[in-house]
């Protein structure tokens, strides 16, 4: 065996190894993320729906998709302004306005055999100690939660399905684990992206000593 042929034959080895493991840790979750709109841009909210209590005149938004983690999140697409979105629902004593976008994703992150809602922005009047779930509650039933309190659905959609976990490589097996770090409407925490688990270290370390061992045979057979 030739020395090129012996770096090929350890690349290979390598790509097998580190390629089929990162393939297999591509997971995501699917569920609705919530953003605050502050200075024109999208923030991924620090409280849950649950906990925050929005001012009059703020814009906040959900966003149905497959994401990893807080910093993957898809934002609420399309324009989004409090003046636009309220101009027909008039203060009232002792209430709040609050704009809310709610954008149901698109088709390749809807659960099976589910369409996604057109995009749709409508402005919330509640009460002026109301949270956001409860301003969220009075426009866009159903919603839909799960036992820890998660928000699973709005507006039925999706009809099923809660923080599930999904594959996001095709030759990575779906599951259906919870997300339970991704509660948006309690918890601020997320999942966390998983490091090198020890059976790739343990790979890479074993088709590194299997190369060296290739490359010291080949200068060994060197006249």
């Amino acid at each position: 065996m030739n020395r090129r042929r012996t770096y090929a034959l350890v690349l290979s080895l390598l790509l097998l190894v580190t390629g089929g493991a990162g393939q297999a840790q591509a997971v995501g979750y699917r569920y609705w993320s919530f953003w605050d709109l502050t200075g024109g841009k999208w923030n991924y909210a620090t409280q849950g729906p649950s906990t925050a209590r929005p001012s009059d005149g703020d814009v906040q938004g959900f966003r149905f998709a497959v994401s990893a983690d807080s910093q993957d999140a898809s934002k609420p697409r399309g324009h989004a302004d409090f003046a636009s979105i309220c101009a027909k629902t008039p203060a009232q004593a002792g209430h709040k306005r609050v704009a809310l976008v709610i954008d149901s994703g698109t088709t390749a992150d809807a659960p099976g055999g589910e369409t996604p809602p057109a995009a749709r922005t409508v402005c919330a009047r509640v009460p002026a100690d109301a949270t956001t779930a409860e301003a969220l509650a009075t426009v866009a039933k159903p919603l839909r939660y799960d036992t820890n309190a998660l928000l699973c659905a709005i507006s039925g959609y999706p009809g099923k399905g809660c923080g599930d976990q999904v594959a996001t490589s095709h030759t990575a097996p779906a599951t259906t684990a919870k997300a339970g770090a991704k509660d948006n409407t309690d918890a601020t925490s997320e999942p966390t992206r998983h490091g090198p688990s020890l059976g790739l270290l343990a790979g890479v370390v074993a088709v590194a000593a299997l190369g060296g061992a290739a490359v010291w045979q080949t200068r060994r057979r060197r006249p």
